[in-house]
Formats: C-alpha cells, structure tokens, sequence
C-alpha cells in the first residue's frame, strides 16, 4: 500500500524519516524477542487466545513474532509508517497484511480479535489522540491491549534529544472514557530493571469491547 503525503503532524514525519530506521537498528534481537514472549504471556494471561491481531504502528514486528510464539496458528497485520521497517514486515506477513502508512491514514476494514498499540501513543501528537483512539475502537473485535508510558495527568519529556517526541498520559484511562463499550480486564507494569526480561518501563492495560 502506498502511504500518504504530506504528513499531518511533525512526529509522523519524525519516525517516518531516518530517526525511525534507525529506531530498527536499536530494537531487535533475540534478548528483545524473549522479553516481547515473557510480556505478552504475562499481559494476555486473561484473554482468551486470539486468532489474529493487527499492531498499530509494528516497526520491524519484534512484538508479532513473539505473539506468534505464543499462539502459532494467529494470522498478523501491521500498521507502519517507515519503509525500512515496512519492508522487514512483508518478509514476515503477507503483503497484504502489511499497511505502510500513518496510523492517521489507516481506516480499519473489518475488527480483530486482538488489537495492539505498544510504545507508540506516546510518540504521537496529542491532538490526534481522540482520531487514534477512535481507530482503535473501531478495529477492536473483542481485546485492546494498549502497553505505554504512564502518567495520571498528560506531560510532555525530551526523548533523545528531541522536544514534543514523547508525551506520557493515561491513554487507557482516556479510551474508557471515550468508548464505554470497552471495559478493563487487566493491567500490569513491566520493569526495564527486571534482571531476567526486561522492557522500558511500560504499563500495559487488557481491555475487551463488550456490547
């Protein structure tokens, strides 16, 4: 699929950009990939095992290929917007699978079992939050799993160097608002210090959509 020019907000274009490939370079590996498997088996202890997932905003899908670890038979999608990481995806997923394009473009064609947002909300501008979020709703068949930095009240903080890259909230919080269809089945928090399988401080929330 071809992707959308030009970008709506400067942090698209930020990770779309160079900062993005080289994003590719610094999370990889088969550390990284036993960490996603000990994340997830933890985080998705209380859902049901889904048969297929789309990530929102994937990289090179370090998170897929632990999901698919866990459950072997799960049919993947991937939502991203930086071609180097596109590419590596396709090696991995259909083509058909794969949706080179911002988040922002996206318009979700049908609802997934599980629908995953990992490390991404807080890349995003604020403004198009309630757009994402409703993106989210939209594709969620029965589970959301949204794994973010933290924060009860919205902040911004430098990231790398950079301003505005990096904003920490309460997304889940701001989701169940919005969505009251969407209720909390579970919740957790991962620490980078975990001397065994370490992630970047991230809190992770297990929603499911009940009508």
């Amino acid at each position: 699929m071809t992707m959308s020019t030009p970008y709506k907000t400067e942090q698209e274009a930020f990770w779309a950009g160079q900062f993005g490939a080289d994003y590719i370079e610094r999370n990889q590996g088969a550390e990284l990939l036993a960490s996603n498997l000990a994340f997830f088996n933890q985080a998705l202890r209380s859902a049901r095992q889904p048969t297929e997932v789309i990530e929102f905003g994937a990289n090179i899908g370090m998170n897929l290929k632990a999901l698919k670890l866990l459950y072997p038979r799960q049919r993947q999608s991937a939502i991203e917007i930086n071609a180097a990481a596109a590419a590596e995806l396709r090696a991995m997923l259909p083509a058909e699978d794969v949706h080179h394009m911002s988040i922002l473009d996206f318009v979700p064609a049908r609802a997934y079992d599980l629908v995953l947002i990992k490390g991404v909300l807080i890349h995003l501008n604020p403004d198009v939050l309630p757009q994402v979020y409703d993106k989210l709703h939209q594709a969620t068949g029965r589970y959301l799993m949204v794994a973010e930095y933290y924060n009860p009240s919205p902040v911004a903080i430098a990231y790398r160097g950079h301003s505005d890259r990096l904003f920490k909230r309460d997304f889940c919080g701001e989701l169940l608002e919005r969505h009251p269809d969407l209720q909390l089945v579970d919740y957790g928090f991962a620490y980078r210090r975990d001397p065994n399988f370490p992630q970047d401080d991230i809190t992770w929330f297990l929603m499911e959509k009940r009508g």
